[in-house]
Order: structure tokens, then C-alpha cells, then sequence
């Protein structure tokens, strides 16, 4: 039996995340009503910043386990990672272990947190990995699109990893969907059918967020 990550740890993350986040930057969060308030759910967001992960864990409403590269568990975050109930993916082969635990987030009515371009990049949902589809059609759980925005505009000053302390990043939560068709296929087919539709829907998130926060 694999062994769930913590929901009480990712509360705690959440929590950290608060207070960080609003504590350095000036998060405006838009659509947060738009999560499900209970049962299973997947945060599909863009990435093109280190700190979007962080950011939407500590504004989303309810606590999110996230499928984060193995490469980022290391020395002492590796514990803390653990701790505040993430997940360790090996995204160099199929980790069996890692979607075990991811599924069985969302069996137990969880919230999982996924980077569906797989890779740090333009955050404009261009190149979608498979991992989402599958999970979304396996577990039936509804996709939320998020859109984070100004993460990466420009460099801070006393640290160019992170965007300028206390300018303004954007966090856009919009309307949950269903990847699958309805019927419960898993072909290979099925699945890259739900790619092309979360695709078009997250592509379609991104533009309405930009229109909506005018980035």
C-alpha cells in the first residue's frame, strides 16, 4: 500500500504559503470561488516561474499536493517538501509510485496540483504533457484551469531568481471542466482526445485571464 501524502501537511503548506506569498509580493487572486469546495479536484497551472508553485498553493482555497520534479527534493527540502504533503515525480521515466499517490489524492477527495507543460517555460499551455488527461480521465475528477501571471516579467533587484518584492502577480482560477467524453474510455485514443480539449480549454483560460488582468 502506497502512503498518501498529508492532508494536514499541505494545510500547513498552505498556511506557509500565505504568509509568504502576501508577505513578499501582492498577490490579486480572481475566481477562487470557481475550486469545488469538497471532492476531488485537479489545478491545472501555467509555469513560467519558480515561485507559481508556491504562490498558488498559498492562495488557492483549499490545500493542493503537487506533482513537483524529483530534482527539487533536495537536502533539506526534500524533508519539508515531504512534510507539507508533496509529491516527488520522476519525470524521466513512468513513476509508478508517484501516480499511485496522486491518484489516490484525488480517490480520497483531494486536491491535486499538476504542471501540465511538464517544464518551466512560456507558461502559455503550448505543449501539453499526457500525465494531466490521464489522471483527469482515470480519476473523473473536474480540471480548474489557473493562470498565474507577472511571475516572470521582470527580475527583482536584490534577488534576479524572484520577481520584484511587492510588485503585483496575478492568480486566475476559472471554471472546472471534464477532460474525458463521458464514456470512461482510457485507449490511448480517448486520452489524446482529452489532451486536445484541456488544451483548447486551458489556452482558452490563459487569453480570457490576460483580457481580465490586462497582461
Amino acid at each position: 500500500m502506497t502512503e498518501l501524502p498529508s492532508v494536514r501537511g499541505a494545510e500547513v503548506g498552505r498556511r506557509i504559503g500565505v504568509g509568504l506569498m502576501y508577505g513578499l509580493w501582492r498577490p490579486r487572486v480572481l475566481g477562487a470561488w470557481k475550486v469545488p469546495a469538497a471532492g476531488p479536484a485537479i489545478l491545472a497551472v501555467n509555469h513560467s516561474h519558480n515561485i507559481d508553485g508556491p504562490m498558488v498553493m498559498g492562495v488557492a482555497p483549499r490545500p493542493t499536493h503537487f506533482l513537483i520534479k524529483k530534482e527539487a527534493f533536495i537536502g533539506p527540502l526534500d524533508p519539508f517538501l515531504t512534510g507539507i504533503g508533496q509529491l516527488k515525480v520522476d519525470r524521466a521515466s513512468t513513476d509508478r509510485t508517484a501516480i499511485t499517490r496522486a491518484l489516490g489524492v484525488l480517490d480520497s477527495g483531494g486536491v491535486l496540483g499538476i504542471f501540465p507543460e511538464g517544464t518551466r517555460g512560456e507558461g502559455d499551455f503550448a505543449s501539453l504533457r499526457s500525465g494531466l488527461a490521464y489522471f483527469a480521465v482515470r480519476s473523473g475528477a473536474p480540471i480548474v484551469p489557473v493562470a498565474v501571471l507577472g511571475s516572470s516579467e521582470r527580475p527583482g533587484r536584490l534577488v534576479k531568481a524572484l520577481p520584484p518584492l511587492r510588485s503585483r502577480v496575478d492568480v486566475v482560477f476559472g471554471d472546472p471542466f471534464e477532460a474525458g467524453d463521458g464514456s470512461g474510455r482510457r485507449t490511448r485514443k480517448a486520452l489524446d482526445e482529452a489532451t486536445e480539449r484541456i488544451q483548447k480549454q486551458l489556452t482558452e483560460h490563459l487569453e480570457n485571464a490576460r483580457r481580465l488582468t490586462g497582461r
